[in-house]
């Protein structure tokens, strides 16, 4: 089994064809990795320069794309983002636009040869915000889903935090799939069967864990109460200087925006109209989906994102 193998199942679902993909790997100067995957031509059978690159949000990994770029049908990269899928964890657990996009330009400049149109969710819109803002080299065109500065990336933090405060290993992947449809998490248990398998790793001890560095770090607050209050009050002051610097990103942004918003998601009427008055030159499209509009409207995005790319 490889982490490739829903790939024809969820082509055909979609009647589309499946590219070639493959994982690449940059290493950062301090020693770190970012992994991402990279999608050829369907037609052609081989890599071309990628033109869309995906940034996911937090607690998912490159693979919460696969769908919207199976429809897309264009060459493009879809990232793991540090912390998370095979990327590797920051030692800091800062996890933030601005920490993330410095993580990951190098790679992106490494693994393309033109400016991208880069799509990012949630968390990964924020750190496609202040990648365009530092490095607008590298981008030509930005698609934000379901996030504005000043809401919380991780989402409802009660349901999340709850759920990825479990413990830290299992002793099989069906027991993790239980779980996540306990909580209303995955969707069909076929959907949540795909995803655990692709955001959980098997230790050489046999145990099952989580990928990504937030469920480890959900447990450990869990554990420790008094740490956890602590925590949350620094979280609420650094989500308010967050937020003032993701506006200044956004005010410094030379390319295009589009901003999607989830008839159910996490960003309201209130904030898209927000949204408009700080970035008057944005354009906002509602569509009628939760948060993750990449997993529950994969094809109309992609038909959003190929408009953008394709112009």
């Amino acid at each position: 089994m490889d982490e490739f193998q829903f790939l024809a199942e969820q082509a055909a679902e979609i009647g589309a064809a499946a590219p070639p993909v493959s994982r690449l790997t940059h290493t950062l100067p301090d020693g770190r990795t970012v992994s991402a995957l990279q999608y050829g031509d369907a037609a052609t059978g081989e890599f071309a320069a990628p033109v869309v690159t995906f940034l996911h949000g937090a607690g998912l990994n490159a693979h919460t794309w696969d769908t919207t770029v199976l429809s897309l049908g264009l060459p493009a990269l879809s990232l793991d983002l540090p912390g998370h899928g095979d990327s590797s964890w920051r030692a800091d657990a800062a996890y933030t636009g601005r920490t993330l996009a410095a993580d990951i330009a190098p790679a992106i400049g490494a693994w393309t040869d033109a400016p991208q149109v880069i799509v990012g969710q949630s968390l990964g819109g924020l750190t496609a915000a202040a990648l365009a803002a530092g490095h607008p080299e590298l981008v030509r065109g930005l698609v934000i889903v379901d996030i504005t500065p000043g809401i919380d990336p991780n989402g409802d933090a009660a349901q999340i935090g709850a759920f990825f405060a479990g413990p830290t290993d299992w002793a099989s992947r069906d027991e993790l799939v239980g779980r996540a449809l306990a909580f209303g998490l995955g969707g069909t248990r076929a959907a949540a069967t795909r995803g655990v398998f692709l955001n959980s790793r098997v230790r050489e001890d046999g145990r099952v864990e989580w990928k990504h560095h937030f469920a480890h770090l959900a447990n450990a607050l869990a554990a420790d109460p008094a740490a956890a209050a602590s925590v949350n009050a620094q979280q609420d002051a650094v989500r308010g200087a967050l937020s003032a610097s993701g506006w200044d990103d956004l005010a410094a942004v030379t390319a295009p925006i589009t901003l999607v918003r989830g008839e159910r998601g996490f960003v309201t009427a209130a904030d898209g109209d927000e949204f408009l008055r700080r970035v008057p030159e944005a354009s906002l499209l509602v569509v009628p989906s939760g948060h993750n509009v990449q997993e529950e409207l994969p094809v109309p995005l992609a038909a959003l994102v190929a408009d953008i790319a394709t112009t």
